[in-house]
């Protein structure tokens, strides 16, 4: 997510901050080069331009220039700069919980329009806790009525279509007559690959029908700055209320994200994460900020981990770890709870201690499956007394798992190496919270719920603790 445009940021800002004392010269070297990285990153030239030439005019004032510690200063101008232009706050859904809520999804074809539909309906569903009923009012593409049909089936809420033959209009009328004891509707609108008058004029007439509360743009996050023309167009014509950028996790660049709020209006209200349908979650400028200046983000890592976490379980964790009874059993435990929240590199880029430290070999996604493999290839009695695990035991082991042998040793001594790591931290709360403090976490974030979860899981699937030295 934004990694390129993240990388470039934080050597910018490390070479700032390896002189004494800021002064223009340096003020203006460090925006010349941040310049140059938005437009690499595709952002729109006139947003770089006022961007850059306020980052300026901020900069050079004489708190920064004069200042005991000017380059914080400085990133600070920078991140709030930057919160500025990504939207300010985030702004949550228009929905009123007494009538039903019409939201129209928007786009051209090929935008992830429909599977963000029902992304959003399972947002609303489980986060908002609100009933949703989807609408399939795209009578063009002969796959759309099917494919969000089967996406509301998974999710387990009701679908209206009329089929292909039925107009868009008459479709969404015998929806709300059907539906109007839901709380929210959300209907999948046609695309097409570019803006014409018929499609414009179509979703106009439905606008009109419907009165809809949220009128909202989906957008392929990687279109880059080429899509502002597009956003712009569509609020012309309908006043859209927000913009939804999908696969936004395949963001390398983050024109789009930098681009459209301050040449449209129109704020960024979700992010597409993921190919699962629970990844699309709220978009938050401070956050993302955060992230492109290498600072992380705890805030989502913490709230994810809640989320995932049983609190019963971590609880009993807890216990068991402070009596040094942690075992493989609880180990696949975490592996599994770790999944629940997500893709792991992007659960990594939200803490700033993994994300400036160089990529690991084993620490992946495909790694941490191979590693719960392991782990479900041995006995009950093998997961909770991993010392019976002999020679025969491991390759029985690796087999069953499709690793080698060289793999399940090098995983078996890193377990053990971590329980050593974790019985030293436990005899001394201290030194968790300087691991935890390490990681970018303040003391309010370490007393958060469901925390207690979480510490089981430095080292998951093998991770090398040298870089844990400086804590022990």
């Amino acid at each position: 997510m934004l990694k390129g445009l993240e990388d470039r940021f934080t050597k910018i800002l490390e070479k700032l901050g390896h002189k004494k004392k800021l002064n223009d010269r340096n003020i203006n070297d460090g925006i010349r080069e941040i310049k140059l990285a938005l437009l690499e990153a595709d952002v729109n030239y006139k947003v770089v331009r006022d961007f850059t030439a306020e980052l300026m005019e901020e900069a050079k004032g004489e708190e920064i220039v004069r200042g005991v510690d000017a380059t914080s200063m400085f990133v600070k101008v920078v991140h709030d700069k930057l919160v500025e232009y990504l939207g300010g706050e985030n702004e949550d859904l228009k929905i009123t919980g007494k009538n039903l809520s019409v939201i129209m999804m928007v786009g051209l074809q090929g935008s992830g329009k429909t599977t963000t539909a029902a992304k959003l309906a399972q947002y609303i569903n489980k986060k908002k806790e609100r009933s949703v009923v989807l609408v399939g009012a795209d009578v063009y593409r002969p796959a759309a009525q099917d494919q969000l049909e089967t996406l509301a089936k998974q999710i387990n809420v009701p679908f209206y279509g009329g089929g292909l033959k039925e107009r868009p209009d008459k479709i969404v009328k015998g929806a709300i007559k059907q539906y109007k004891d839901k709380d929210v509707m959300i209907i999948d609108t046609a695309g097409r690959l570019q803006i014409d008058d018929d499609m414009m004029k179509e979703l106009e007439d439905l606008k009109k029908q419907t009165r809809p509360d949220e009128i909202l743009f989906v957008s392929d996050a990687m279109a880059g700055q080429s899509i502002v023309d597009v956003v712009g167009e569509f609020n012309k014509r309908l006043g859209i209320t927000g913009v939804i950028l999908s696969k936004f996790d395949s963001d390398a660049r983050g024109g789009a994200a930098l681009s459209i709020k301050k040449t449209t209006g129109s704020p960024i209200k979700f992010i597409g994460v993921g190919e699962k349908i629970d990844d699309l979650e709220p978009f938050y400028p401070e956050r993302l900020a955060g992230r492109i200046l290498g600072r992380g983000d705890i805030v989502s890592f913490v709230e994810k981990a809640a989320e995932a976490i049983d609190i019963e379980k971590a609880q009993k964790l807890e216990e068991k770890l402070r009596k040094h009874e942690f075992d493989l059993e609880d180990f696949l435990g975490q592996i599994q709870q770790l999944k629940k929240m997500g893709n792991l590199s992007g659960l990594l880029d939200m803490i700033p201690i993994f994300r400036n430290m160089k990529p690991q070999q084993g620490f992946d996604d495909k790694s941490l499956a191979r590693t719960e493999a392991m782990i479900l290839s041995m006995t009950p009695d093998e997961r909770k007394n991993f010392q019976v695990i002999g020679p025969s035991r491991r390759k029985r082991i690796a087999l069953g798992s499709g690793s080698n042998l060289q793999d399940l040793n090098k995983f078996l001594n890193q377990f053990m190496q971590m329980r050593k790591m974790m019985k030293k931290v436990m005899k001394n709360p201290l030194k968790l919270k300087q691991m935890l403090s390490g990681m970018g976490m303040d003391e309010s974030m370490m007393e958060m719920d469901g925390l207690p979860g979480m510490q089981g899981m430095p080292d998951l699937n093998g991770m090398d603790l040298s870089n844990f030295k400086k804590f022990k």
